[in-house]
Order: structure tokens, then C-alpha cells, then sequence
């Protein structure tokens, strides 16, 4: 017996899955590609915040969401025997470039205050050149914000799979779905919604042999640099809204690499191990997709978790777990399936919605 099949093992599936088990459903993953075949296959891992202004549902979810992280991801690691995800709440430091952007980062300062109600903080501090990084800051000043983490996103993958197959799930390639279903499926399975092909950031990545386990990770140049716990450094990513071959690593990647080095000398020397390529799931107002699926009747969505989707994740696991076992609605409306149609989908997603209700009528007269 299976109570919720879950379609993409990817992180927002193997969560929700997860999740569902912990609660007592009997649960199923199906995925032909495998365990983070997609966009969770990745390396970079940044576990970053929004900017602490400007408030809405939106960053107050993912600030949720990070700060149950750490137990979240200890959990799973305990139930998958101790397979580890590589999580750690480690900070992010970012360099300052001129007095302009000091003032700026001055007032965030405040707001964190606010709206992190002292859970975590963003302080401007001066710039040490000599520890960790030897990173650069024209202006002698960096933030440095203690909410930020990082994790080994295809290792997590496989702590949260380890977890649900232990608490008596399966993870399979193929079967046929069973109980409440679940579509995760990736930048794919918007397309499959939107009838459109920007559905998809192409993003392009670098792993380095290089061990700084302990300091923080960096934001520079628009640049994630996240040392992992392995004592291996990841560099990404490149955003490609239009591409050909979606998990191809070209020039582009070239090219972040040697930006990356020029900002932070600690890169130089370091050997590449490791270059990755693959297209997170973005929709038009870049919030998540969950909820009812608006083209499957009585089946549900999560998908769309584009550059937060592991920061997220957890929050996300536990309110589909929510909707899916108790039919009890926890999720922002900005992330409802439906709010689409006025955030940028536009005639493509009112098509998707047209469909639904005449899915439903048929449904209806039988």
C-alpha cells in the first residue's frame, strides 16, 4: 500500500516525501533519472537569504525555513544512519565596494533586527584580508550575516532517499503512482503548465580541491563561493536564460571561474575537480509553485524553487505534508499555483487554467 507517491527526486520531492513518512503515510519516490538527477544535483549549496527589506510572505517563509534547517537536516542524517547532507550554518561574508553601498548595508542592518528578531543577525564589520580568503573590499568594510548556510546538495539528496527508504519508503525509477500524488518534476514540469520554454535558468558551476571548512562563504561579484565540509570549495553559477544544451559546460564557465579568482585570491592555485551544469526551475514571479495542480485533478505541485530551492525545502516539506495528509493550507497565496496567471504566465498559464476546469468538468460527469 502507498499513500503518497512522490513524481521527481529532487530536494523539493525527497522533502515532501520525507516529511509525509515522518508523519506515518507510507510514501513513494519515482524518478527515471535517479536521486537529484536535475537541478539538486548540483554543487554550490548557498543557503542565502533575501535582503532583510521590503518584507513580505515570501522572505518571511524562507526565513522559517532557514532557521529550522539545522534540525531538519540533523534529523534526517540521525534517520538515514548518519549519511551527512553537509549542512552548516557557517555565515556569508560580502565585500563592500563604496560608501553608497556601506549606508545601504547600514539600514539592512536595521531591518535584520526587525524582522529576525535577534534569531540571526547582518552586521557590517571591516574587512580582515588576512583570514580564510584574502578577499578584497574597496571600501574596507564586509557584511556579514549569520543566517546564511551551506549544504552538499547531492549528498543531501542522498541523506534525505537514505532516510525515507529506512523509515520505509521507496525510492524507484518507475511504477505506477499510487495514493496522493505529488509532481516535483523540475523546470520540466513547468514547461508542462506553461506551454513555454522559459521555464528554466540554465546555471553553470565549479567544484575546487581547496579546504575551508571553517570559514564562512562569500557573495562576490554576484558569485556564490561556499567551502564545504569535504574540503572542497564550489564556485557558482552562471544564470543562461536561453541555452541549447541544458547540462553542457562551456566557456561560460570558464569565464566565472577566472572572475571568481581575480575577487579572491585563496581560489588561485586551487585545481578544478569538478564542473557542472543543469536548469533550475524558475517561474515568472520567481516564487515556488505549491499547491493543486491547476492541470491534474486531485493531485499537487511543488516545483519552482529556482536559486532557494534547498533553503526552502524543509518549509516547503512540511506544508505540502500539511495539504497533502490533513488538507490544511499553510502556504503563501504569492506561491499558490493560480497566482501565476497574474504575475507574468499570463494568456499561457490562463490556457493551463482553462484546462483544469475543463479536466474538471469531465471528471464531474462521470
Amino acid at each position: 500500500m502507498v499513500d503518497v507517491t512522490v513524481m521527481g527526486a529532487g530536494v523539493f520531492g525527497l522533502c515532501i516525501a520525507w516529511c509525509c513518512a515522518m508523519r506515518g503515510a507510507r510514501v513513494q519516490v519515482i524518478d527515471p533519472g535517479g536521486i537529484g538527477a536535475g537541478a539538486s544535483g548540483g554543487v554550490v549549496g548557498a543557503l542565502a537569504p533575501h535582503v532583510p527589506e521590503n518584507w513580505n510572505a515570501r522572505k518571511a517563509f524562507q526565513l522559517r525555513s532557514l532557521l529550522r534547517a539545522g534540525s531538519f537536516w540533523s534529523q534526517a542524517e540521525a534517520a538515514a544512519g548518519g549519511v551527512s547532507s553537509g549542512y552548516a550554518r557557517i555565515g556569508r561574508l560580502q565585500p563592500i565596494a563604496n560608501s553608497r553601498e556601506h549606508a545601504l548595508a547600514q539600514a539592512r542592518a536595521k531591518t535584520a533586527e526587525l524582522y529576525w528578531r535577534g534569531q540571526a543577525h547582518w552586521r557590517v564589520i571591516a574587512a580582515k584580508h588576512e583570514e580564510n580568503w584574502g578577499l578584497h573590499s574597496a571600501e574596507g568594510s564586509v557584511i556579514y550575516d549569520t543566517l546564511s548556510a551551506r549544504i552538499h546538495p547531492r549528498r543531501a539528496c542522498q541523506t534525505l532517499a537514505a532516510a525515507i527508504c529506512r523509515h520505509g519508503g521507496a525510492i524507484v525509477g518507475a511504477a505506477q503512482p499510487r495514493g496522493r500524488i505529488v509532481w516535483a518534476t523540475g523546470w520540466r514540469g513547468l514547461q508542462e503548465i506553461t506551454q513555454s520554454p522559459e521555464c528554466g535558468v540554465k546555471g553553470q558551476a565549479v567544484l575546487l580541491q581547496l579546504d575551508r571548512r571553517q570559514a564562512p562563504q562569500l557573495f562576490v561579484n554576484a558569485l556564490h563561493v561556499v567551502p564545504h565540509a569535504d574540503g572542497t570549495v564550489a564556485v557558482g553559477s552562471t544564470s543562461e536564460r536561453r541555452f541549447d544544451a541544458p547540462e553542457s559546460v562551456d566557456a561560460r564557465l570558464d569565464h566565472l571561474l577566472e572572475h571568481a579568482r581575480a575577487a579572491v585570491p585563496a581560489l588561485r592555485a586551487a585545481p578544478v575537480i569538478a564542473r557542472w551544469a543543469g536548469v533550475r526551475p524558475r517561474t515568472k514571479s520567481r516564487a515556488p509553485m505549491l499547491g493543486r495542480h491547476p492541470l491534474r485533478k486531485g493531485e499537487f505541485i511543488a516545483n519552482g524553487g529556482f536559486k532557494i530551492g534547498f533553503g526552502i525545502a524543509p518549509e516547503v516539506g512540511e506544508v505540502m505534508a500539511d495539504l497533502i495528509l490533513q488538507d490544511r493550507h499553510r502556504i503563501p497565496e504569492a506561491f499558490a499555483p493560480e497566482s501565476c496567471v497574474s504575475s507574468g504566465d499570463g494568456a499561457l498559464c490562463l490556457q493551463a487554467k482553462s484546462r483544469t476546469k475543463v479536466m474538471d468538468t469531465k471528471a464531474d460527469a462521470l
